[in-house]
């Protein structure tokens, strides 16, 4: 559509790419391995299953060796994603080219980076795509252009406040924690080599680290031990939350200790790197070992960094006298069984996205369009503008642009009332279920269902009659693309068909005309009930004599509601039905 033409590139994470040095060294094709057959398998994969046998380690080098010779050779462009089947993460993350483990210019291997070459199309184009994530996360990291020399585009920017949360909250694991012992052996290796005199300071930082690790755990235990284990759900980790983000006081002396460690730890590692790269500068003929070296340390860093984070948010309290005016951070345990081991995890999260958008992102972009279908809820754009730091702010303007469907002419909305509460769920569901299937009897081409629980979609699936099972696919029983193929070459071949699929399925699903003439949403979209960081935020606002139902969970269901509903009508010729059961 435009006239002149402009280039524009793809922007990626990092870790989307793959590592030449890594792969090399895992790949058996670089120097001797010794003791980094440790980089194999993630510490995870290892409790999981017990220390890899030696057909598993042949199995991944040999996995790794024709990733090597596929790059070698021009048929792979080292992109995670152009692999004809993506690897599992376990597999990928030690080959990946994150930041912590990457020299830049003084590797060897630079000159043919992945990564850079990308890097370097991005330098070129005037239009640079990326995604919310990697916007947030690359804030003043050189990854992308600087914001005050652009014009940033951010499309469904609903999304926005939720992404910065994410990026901006931590964990820790409290559990798993050999990578403590390989940081400490491989610092104290390479930084003597390198000469450092902090590397005196690294074995009782290591061992502090690991028992205060260990006493956090263990009193996590005995305060929550509980009430985690009577939940025991097979939906992931049982979860239990601080109340007001008020830590009991048990907790403040490891944390503390913690924090101190770990920045003891961090400040010997930064003093280590920085002689391997004096180094690399002064020995170039050295630079593959020396690389190879940071990236042993590098693959780790990570780790410690986040248990630092994690216990800096979770010491943050308000200062004695200033409980109503301090806003809490969210704080959590995980518990969750992998094989026969118990893994404790510590959580803490920012509860205002607002306050941490307006900091990290408004503060230094130039310009800004921000763009959605739901920006408004309840005809305002009060809510999107608190929720993300916009709401005040003189250089903010709102506009709402009316729609090119005429919905009175072109779709119908059945509410369906059922004898059952919604909070009763037994009740409802089977309620429910009952006439859904009534309904579903009559599709004749495409329809969506919407679940707001696995559980819900479980009994609905079970409830099908056995000529009906043909004619329903369900999310997560064949991977998303398949299903998606599935369901339009039945509906062109003149046969109904029917999804079944949870909240990821109610936005960004395009299935114009005969694809989707129904739409069924089997309960109002509200946030899940447990979400931590939404509770903790609810308690805050109750806390200062706010609403939290009508400031947030109103608003925010109604944007997502508006989003499951907008699947039915996709063009100016459609014609739907949406039926709603709650």
């Amino acid at each position: 559509l435009m006239p002149q033409p402009f280039k524009f590139a793809l922007a990626k994470g990092r870790g989307r790419y793959v590592c030449k040095l890594k792969l090399e060294r895992l790949a058996g094709t670089g120097e001797a391995h010794g003791e980094d057959d440790d980089d194999l398998f993630p510490e995870e994969a290892a409790h999981a299953r017990g220390k890899p046998s030696r057909q598993e380690t042949e199995a991944r080098m040999q996995f790794y060796a024709s990733m090597a010779q596929a790059l070698a050779q021009g048929g792979w462009d080292g992109d995670r994603d152009s692999l004809d089947t993506p690897p599992e993460p376990e597999a990928w993350s030690p080959v990946a080219a994150e930041g912590s483990s990457c020299t830049g210019r003084h590797c060897p291997a630079f000159g043919q980076c992945v990564y850079y070459d990308q890097r370097k199309a991005l330098v070129g184009a005037q239009v640079i795509v990326a995604n919310h994530d990697l916007l947030l996360s690359s804030l003043g990291a050189r990854v992308l252009p600087e914001l005050d020399n652009c014009l940033l585009v951010l499309d469904e920017a609903h999304h926005l406040p939720a992404t910065a949360l994410d990026q901006f909250a931590c964990s820790a694991d409290l559990s798993r924690l050999i990578w403590i012992d390989r940081l400490s052996s491989r610092a104290l290796r390479i930084g003597t080599l390198v000469e450092v005199t902090e590397v005196a300071d690294i074995p009782r930082h290591a061992s502090q680290l690991r028992q205060h690790l260990q006493d956090l755990a263990r009193l996590v235990m005995d305060l929550y031990g509980e009430a985690l284990k009577a939940q025991n759900s097979a939906w992931g980790p049982a979860r239990v939350r601080v109340p007001r983000g008020v830590l009991p006081g048990a907790l403040h002396e490891p944390l503390s200790q913690l924090a101190h460690h770990a920045a003891g730890f961090l400040e010997c590692l930064r003093a280590i790197s920085k002689a391997l790269r004096s180094e690399m500068r002064d020995k170039p003929d050295e630079a593959r070992r020396l690389s190879q070296l940071y990236a042993q340390i590098g693959t780790l860093a990570p780790r410690l960094e986040a248990v630092h984070a994690t216990a800096q948010l979770l010491l943050q309290e308000p200062p004695e006298g200033e409980a109503q005016a301090f806003v809490p951070n969210a704080k959590w345990f995980t518990l969750e069984t992998d094989g026969d081991f118990i893994v404790v995890k510590a959580h803490a999260s920012p509860i205002l996205p607002g306050r941490t958008l307006r900091g990290h992102l408004w503060s230094s972009v130039r310009g800004a369009v921000l763009t959605s279908a739901t920006l408004t809820s309840c005809g305002q754009f009060d809510f999107f503008l608190r929720e993300s730091g916009l709401h005040g702010m003189d250089a903010a303007t709102t506009l709402e642009v009316p729609s090119p469907f005429n919905y009175a002419a072109q779709g119908t909305l059945i509410a369906a009332e059922t004898h059952a509460d919604p909070k009763n769920a037994v009740q409802f569901t089977t309620e429910m279920v009952e006439a859904l299937l009534h309904d579903l009897a009559r599709v004749e081409y495409g329809a969506l269902v919407l679940f707001t629980s696995r559980e819900q979609m479980r009994q609905a699936v079970d409830a099908l009659a056995t000529s009906m099972r043909a004619v329903v696919l369900v999310q997560n029983q064949i991977p998303r693309t398949q299903l998606l193929a599935r369901h339009r070459e039945r509906v062109a071949a003149g046969e109904p068909s029917i999804i079944f699929g949870m909240q990821s399925f109610g936005e960004g699903l395009d299935l114009p005309g005969r694809l989707c003439e129904s739409v069924f949403i089997t309960k109002l979209p509200f946030a899940p009930p447990d979400d931590p960081v939404g509770e903790t935020r609810a308690e805050w606002l109750r806390a200062v004599g706010r609403d939290p139902f009508s400031e947030l969970v109103v608003p925010a269901t109604a944007i997502r509601l508006a989003q499951w509903a907008g699947r039915a009508i996709r063009t100016e010729e459609d014609q739907a039905h949406v039926y709603c059961y709650d």
